[in-house]
């Protein structure tokens, strides 16, 4: 395992406690339902790194299908106790999905990926997906690549992000926003979020 994702586990696994709780009651309805308006009622989300589970039981609630996993064990465990669903602990780079999923729920997990690392991934996300499925992701505001505060962080703009997208003919961008960190005491911070969608027509 690379140092940087060493380094990214540990702080998980050293702060999960604090991770979960700044995290688990944060509301992310805004993003959760121009989610879930391009995915059919019962489809299958994959929750791709669920941190403290709160997503994925949020879309289990809802009636949809879904399916958790994080990189760190410790999240994996307390996400698992959170939401009573089975939560499989695999790094991002091991999806082996082939068209199973109507949506990815990417929320503030891919960004510790390096950028050449996460256009691999995303081309797996890509596959993992079916005709027409949507991903959502997010990431920091701005031009850092590196380790910050113990993790490793890609951030991103409006424009650096359209010419990293540029590349992957198979997720299409349809929607870009920006937002203020919802954490109290964090509204200073910045997000840009995204919906992409895989090309072709979805099946009904």
């Amino acid at each position: 395992m690379s140092d940087w994702a060493t380094q990214t586990l540990q702080y998980y696994a050293e702060n999960q406690e604090q991770f979960f709780d700044s995290t688990v009651s944060v509301d992310m309805s805004l993003a959760q339902n121009r989610f879930l308006a391009r995915i059919p009622d019962k489809g299958r989300i994959l929750d791709f790194g669920c941190g403290s589970g709160r997503d994925a039981k949020c879309f289990s609630e809802l009636g949809y299908l879904v399916d958790a996993t994080d990189g760190s064990e410790e999240l994996c465990r307390k996400a698992a106790e959170y939401t009573g669903l089975p939560v499989k602990q695999m790094m991002f780079q091991d999806l082996a999905a082939v068209s199973e999923y109507d949506g990815i729920w990417a929320c503030s997990s891919i960004l510790h990926l390096p950028k050449a690392e996460l256009k691999q991934v995303l081309q797996k996300i890509a596959i993992a997906l079916k005709a027409g499925g949507v991903l959502y992701t997010s990431f920091k505001y701005g031009t850092f690549e590196g380790i910050r505060n113990g993790r490793y962080f890609s951030d991103f703009t409006e424009e650096t992000l359209e010419e990293f997208w540029r590349d992957l003919k198979e997720l299409t961008l349809a929607d870009t926003w920006v937002t203020k960190d919802v954490r109290p005491g964090r509204e200073e911070e910045k997000w840009i979020n995204l919906l992409a969608v895989k090309e072709g027509v979805r099946k009904l």
